[in-house]
């Protein structure tokens, strides 16, 4: 006989937490169905976050620049080199072209032993005479292969220079195109953010921007602080005729710079070559530690790591080109954005 059990029943305590945690979970789903979305910076948030890209592009630049100017020197120095190889290829060439004529020379005029040919001569004086020019020769030879020998191993010194000199500019490639990845992300990163704002607010940013290009050279009190020197002055003169023209990262005029782009130009129209990035102008003139001594034309340095630079306007003021976005303008050193490290005096 077949016995039937019935099935067996879920405790109450398994059916309430069963319940409980689908109750949980129905409000969790309901929850999130209406839970407002994250919050969207605002303008102004915006505007510092591509600030700070900004400044970090900046940074970039600089040493990007640096990698640049290594390149230049480095392809002038090679350059250099290979045309004293070839130089030196082609004299090492006509010492051996010599060399060969004159043992021909000597081969054809000394076919007989010397001591016979004196014991035959019918006049001694004039083999003597000759002798003593065989032995010029020889010593001509002489000297001509000491030559060949020190040609050849200055030639193989220059092609060592010159082999190394191709791998650091090889890595220096390497490196400029690594620096010039970096710029070109912190400007797209900001550029995104700038994508995210609205119209309205786009039209805000750009009005502000605007406003601080004019206002910087409609209304800025320079005072009468005198410049440095007679070149600093047409360093400054030089840049003011460049007011207004953009920001481009990587660039040395004349219708764009960089921060250290607009100060390395600006004094070369002075007759005064400097170095291209601001933080190699940091370590060449007299350093000027208080702002209260700075004169016009300064160079002046900003940020521990030294990335901006621009040129000392007086009353506190200084002539640069700001960042991506910006032009050429006056600004106040205390809107920077750093802290003010030293000036320079070239």
């Amino acid at each position: 006989m077949t016995t039937h059990r019935r099935p067996k029943q879920p405790s109450r305590t398994r059916v309430t937490v069963l319940t409980s945690a689908a109750a949980a979970a129905v409000a969790f789903s309901a929850q999130a169905a209406t839970a407002a979305p994250s919050v969207k910076p605002s303008k102004n948030e915006v505007k510092a976050r591509v600030d700070a890209l900004s400044e970090e592009a900046e940074k970039a630049t600089e040493e990007y620049d640096g990698a640049k100017e290594k390149q230049e020197k480095l392809q002038k120095e090679i350059s250099a080199l290979q045309d004293r190889v070839a130089r030196g290829q082609d004299e090492l060439n006509a010492l051996r072209d010599s060399i060969g004529a004159m043992a021909t020379a000597q081969y054809r005029s000394g076919g007989i032993d010397p001591s016979v040919q004196l014991l035959l001569s019918s006049d001694p004086d004039d083999y003597l005479d000759k002798a003593s020019a065989l032995d010029q020769v020889s010593g001509k030879q002489v000297a001509t292969l000491k030559q060949i020998q020190e040609k050849e191993r200055g030639l193989a010194q220059q092609r060592a220079e010159a082999t190394e000199k191709l791998k650091d500019l090889a890595a220096t490639r390497t490196e400029l195109g690594k620096k010039k990845k970096e710029v070109q992300g912190r400007l797209a990163a900001s550029q995104k953010l700038l994508n995210s704002l609205t119209t309205r607010e786009k039209a805000q940013l750009a009005a502000e921007e605007d406003r601080a290009n004019r206002s910087s050279t409609e209304r800025v009190n320079l005072g009468s602080t005198p410049s440095a020197s007679g070149r600093a002055a047409a360093a400054f003169q030089a840049a003011q005729g460049r007011i207004g023209t953009p920001y481009v990262w990587g660039a040395s005029g004349p219708s764009s710079f960089d921060c250290s782009g607009l100060t390395s130009w600006a004094y070369a129209q002075a007759g005064v070559s400097i170095p291209r990035t601001s933080q190699a102008q940091a370590t060449i003139g007299t350093r000027i530690t208080s702002v209260g001594d700075l004169k016009v034309g300064d160079l002046v340095f900003f940020f521990n790591d030294l990335h901006h630079v621009g040129l000392y306007a007086g009353n506190g003021q200084i002539l640069h080109a700001p960042r991506t976005g910006t032009n050429v303008r006056y600004e106040s050193m205390d809107t920077i954005g750093g802290p003010f490290m030293f000036g320079v005096r070239v």
